[in-house]
């Protein structure tokens, strides 16, 4: 298993790396956002561990570019903890979200849960099936397909980030049902992950604005106040 880290500051990338080695993780360290993107890019890590303040790209743009191109899990460890940071990052496609100090053994530990997720959800949403017709979705204008992780909604591709993706076919899996936000929180997430339930609002905002006409008068995702969201075809 290969774990990029991008974190300027050496020492605690060092610290990182140790610990994830006794692990059994492979280590690459970056010290600049720039050179951080490229690897991200050029090679296949299994996870990406990512500083907010960093020379050349910050930690934002990196979860932006490899979000247009890459599902990889980020994890961002910064010593910004802001609520606005967290949700700034997790809307641009981050996993996790740490705030330095950290404990070292909690780092493992969720670098370890967020590579069991992907595995877990890659196998649920793009793995084969044996009838053709289980791999899409089609609700009206939408048309989703797992084995290639694409949806297109009234003959447009849409471009979505791995959360993104993952939460759209929860929901057209379940048209007109309510999901409430912990139960959102739980598969597209996982059980257990540190993550807070205004990152499902976060997400959901996000794609209202790749999908409806109108997001602020949306006609598919709707909010049902005090539990949370339905899909309408």
């Amino acid at each position: 298993m290969k774990i990029l880290i991008i974190e300027d500051d050496l020492s605690i990338a060092e610290l990182q790396r140790d610990y994830l080695e006794i692990a059994g993780f492979t280590i690459s360290i970056e010290t600049g956002g720039a050179d951080g993107i490229r690897r991200a890019l050029e090679e296949d890590f299994n996870l990406i561990i990512v500083d907010i303040m960093l020379p050349d790209a910050n930690g934002f743009e990196i979860c932006r570019e490899v979000r247009k191109k890459k599902e990889t899990p980020i994890l961002v460890v910064s010593a910004k903890d802001s609520d606005i940071d967290k949700i700034r990052a997790l809307g641009l496609g981050a996993d996790d979200y740490m705030v330095k100090p950290f404990s070292p053994n909690e780092l493992v530990a969720r670098v370890q849960a967020h590579i069991a997720r992907f595995a877990r959800l890659k196998e649920s949403f793009g793995g084969e099936r044996p009838d053709a017709d289980e791999d899409k979705i089609v609700l009206g204008e939408l048309v989703m397909s797992f084995s290639s992780r694409t949806a297109l909604m009234a003959g447009q591709e849409l471009i979505l980030t791995n959360k993104e993706f993952d939460l759209l076919a929860m929901l057209a899996q379940n048209p007109n049902s309510v999901l409430s936000k912990e139960k959102i929180l739980n598969k597209v997430w996982g059980i257990g992950a540190y993550i807070e339930t205004a990152t499902v609002a976060v997400h959901v905002n996000r794609l209202r604005e790749k999908i409806e006409r109108d997001p602020s008068n949306p006609e598919h995702i709707m909010t049902v106040w005090g539990i949370g969201y339905r899909y309408l075809p």
